[in-house]
């Protein structure tokens, strides 16, 4: 059942039953020239209106048959031979899809495993490490809670110092404020690519050449950005990235994440979780620890096939779209939810924090209002489903190949009822 099947073309509220034919809806859908692409994902059930793609995409048709055919091919029938017939090398092939869909970069850089904590940890201690006449991590107060705990246990292993970027909450990480802020003693730079909060998007191309002018090495954070925004890794001289797969990559929860390491600076860098699986050579069961040359001295312990499963539909998807429509279509999404946001919830003192300009937004839009907190647990129960964020906001996250513009309509329409009471 599509959004479109399940409610009436206009909201039954007669609050908003007499909205401007403008926002209408159904033009943008039979305009939208990657609309096809929304049948490919599982029916929703009694969700109407999925608004957090950007926290949880939703699966697809065809991960049932790949997981079916993993259970009684992969698994079932070629066993522990499959280790050697395709799993072994999965991280990095994976890896290299990633990072040609979405990142901008060669192969060679990208490996899929662990988590985004446990790989973010890898990629900060790594370049900490190759900086050591240096003791400044650099990050802004507004990122996402685990780079923070991350940073801050970083610090007291290794007894450096955080400098802390005290950001405006609606945008983030300037270069005017990097520019200020790094010096001879940064090692390390970590910034999100997208903020969690406002969506704003940085300046990687920048931020990358103010952190190298000062000597240190950056971290993008592209948790909200992989999968929705075109990057250029490669371009920008990223020295290190770590994104999630189960956001706009669609991986399904839990999945692992991936580390990018710029072919440049990865004979440098010494990951510090040392297992088998990093080595040199992974059978040699030998008595010391000798890194792989590539990209696999970044792999720790045997890797999570099974959650890299699902996000493999889903890079078929992207290579099928081209990211750049992807970004296109994420950007008329995110029109069009402004436009309603403005005309339905402003006059109920409703507050935009994502920035409009196109280039400065990624694919969520943020909106607060100090009753936010209080409507969700409803929205949720009526089959809308925002995302919630201490302490007054409330994210719409769209993604681009499985959110219709009804589904953006029919969800602020109920954003609308729910706040008029």
């Amino acid at each position: 059942m599509t959004p479109t099947d399940a409610v009436p073309t206009e909201p039954a509220s007669p609050a908003v039953s007499s909205a401007d034919p403008a926002l209408a809806s159904a033009p943008l859908d039979a305009a939208d020239p990657l609309a096809a692409f929304v049948e490919r994902f599982e029916p929703a059930g009694d969700v109407v209106s999925y608004l957090d793609g950007n926290s949880l995409g939703r699966p697809m048709r065809a991960t049932r048959a790949r997981l079916d055919a993993f259970v009684r091919h992969d698994w079932g029938t070629r066993l522990i031979r499959s280790w050697d017939e395709q799993w072994m090398d999965l991280p990095t092939v994976v890896g290299d899809r990633i990072a040609a869909a979405t990142l901008g970069a060669a192969a060679g850089q990208t490996v899929v495993g662990d988590s985004t904590t446990v790989l973010l940890y890898k990629a900060i201690r790594s370049a900490l490490a190759a900086r050591p006449d240096r003791h400044e991590i650099v990050i802004d107060d507004d990122q996402f809670p685990t780079d923070r705990f991350v940073v801050e246990g970083i610090a007291r292993e290794r007894g450096a110092v955080i400098r802390w970027l005290h950001v405006d909450k609606a945008l983030g990480v300037t270069p005017e404020l990097l520019r200020a802020a790094v010096g001879p003693d940064t090692a390390v730079v970590l910034v999100n690519h997208v903020s969690y909060r406002s969506g704003f998007v940085v300046d990687g191309a920048e931020l990358t050449r103010i952190a190298h002018e000062a000597g240190a090495l950056i971290v993008l954070d592209l948790c909200h950005s992989v999968g929705s925004v075109p990057l250029s890794l490669d371009a920008w001289q990223v020295d290190l990235a770590v994104g999630c797969t189960y956001k706009y990559l669609n991986g399904g929860p839990g999945a692992p994440a991936f580390l990018y390491a710029r072919a440049a600076v990865l004979p440098e860098l010494e990951q510090p979780i040392q297992g088998w699986m990093g080595a040199a050579d992974v059978f040699a069961m030998a008595d010391g620890y000798t890194p792989a040359t590539g990209i696999r001295r970044f792999i720790s312990g045997t890797p999570p096939v099974v959650g890299m499963l699902a996000m493999q539909d889903m890079l078929d998807a992207i290579d099928e779209a081209g990211i750049d429509a992807i970004r296109s279509k994420s950007l008329a999404l995110t029109d069009y939810a402004f436009a309603l946001v403005d005309a339905w919830l402003v006059p109920l003192g409703v507050t935009v924090a994502t920035p409009r300009e196109a280039s400065s937004r990624g694919s969520h839009v943020t909106i607060t209002h100090p009753d936010f907190e209080q409507i969700v647990a409803a929205l949720w129960r009526d089959g809308v489903v925002p995302d919630f964020r201490n302490p007054d906001a409330l994210r719409i996250g769209l993604s681009p190949l499985s959110t219709t513009f009804e589904e953006v309509r029919v969800g602020i329409a109920a954003i609308r009822a729910a706040l008029a009471g």
